[in-house]
């Protein structure tokens, strides 16, 4: 059976983090932390994370041409992942984010995009003839948003399946939102998209009633250890997960987006790929880090068994 084929086209940072007791407040030091520095980016560890879970990956980004951008490159061809849609950027640095950890996996993220910011329509046109090939194309906001939509337009015309992780939260335009076969927030995301505040089942399903107007044909919000709300239409269906002790969510929805893709791409049925991307999430939330939490097929039936 041929891998299935995806194109992701997004964002890639180096991750500096440090994990502690607690976050600190404005204007406060908490001592006495653990730091690691790892491969991130939401483009970035959704092409990782699909990758290992079996799929042929194109990435579409703008990385630095320093040190940064050089060993992120490395790494995506280590992971198997197609760069040649990778431009080194000689005017920018490449993305960095600081990331707090606090002991309950909770974190906070500020970035300096440098490169990522640099991501144009042109670069998405460029690696067209990747995404006629692709089965499915994944997008997040970490980029221009001119070029976010050009991706989904594309993907659409080429007769892809669009998946859009809208993170980090922000309006989305209906032009935007009617090439989205898949849109997956989170509860935030969601509220912000649909000034719905989700405190019932009910207003779940008002909510993505209405990102449905708007255009998306499937609505998936995630809910951390809860599992995900999958709606197509009707009343909605909840998509449970496995528990687990969360050591950092960092890439957790990053899992869940590249996993999705993955089952999407091989013809899962849209409960059951649901499902496996909550096992990659649930996964990815057990580990330190960005990309080194992603995890593997293997690892996945592991945690499910």
């Amino acid at each position: 059976m041929k891998k299935p084929r995806i194109v992701v086209v997004g964002s890639s940072n180096t991750d500096m983090v440090v994990k502690s007791s607690r976050i600190p407040a404005p204007g406060e030091t908490v001592l006495g932390g653990e730091f690691v520095m790892a491969a991130g980016g939401k483009g970035a560890n959704q092409a990782v994370a699909a990758a290992r879970l079996g799929g042929d990956v194109c990435f579409v980004a703008r990385v630095g041409d320093d040190l940064f951008g050089r060993t992120a490159i490395e790494n995506f061809r280590q992971e198997g992942i197609s760069v040649d849609y990778v431009t080194k950027d000689p005017r920018k640095p490449s993305g960095v984010a600081l990331i707090l950890v606090d002991e309950h996996g909770e974190n906070i993220i500020s970035v300096a995009p440098g490169a990522n910011a640099e991501l144009s329509p042109d670069d998405v046109r460029r690696a067209r003839p990747a995404i006629e090939q692709a089965d499915v194309v994944v997008i997040q906001l970490e980029v221009p948003l001119e070029t976010v939509a050009e991706a989904a337009r594309v993907g659409a015309e080429s007769g892809a399946r669009v998946i859009l992780n809208p993170a980090p939260a922000q309006s989305l335009d209906n032009r935007l939102l009617r090439h989205v076969t898949v849109l997956t927030p989170n509860e935030t995301e969601t509220e912000l998209l649909t000034s719905v505040t989700l405190r019932s089942p009910a207003e779940r399903v008002e909510a993505a009633q209405e990102l449905r107007r708007r255009g998306v044909q499937t609505v998936v919000i995630t809910l951390g250890g809860s599992g995900s709300f999958l709606f197509t239409g009707g009343i909605g269906v909840m998509v449970p997960t496995v528990k687990i002790q969360p050591v950092d969510t960092t890439a957790a929805g990053d899992a869940f987006n590249g996993a999705l893709a993955v089952a999407l791409a091989e013809g899962q049925e849209l409960e059951r790929a649901v499902q496996f991307a909550n096992l990659a999430g649930a996964f990815a939330a057990t580990r330190l880090g960005a990309q080194p939490s992603l995890p593997r097929r293997a690892e996945l039936r592991e945690l499910e068994a």
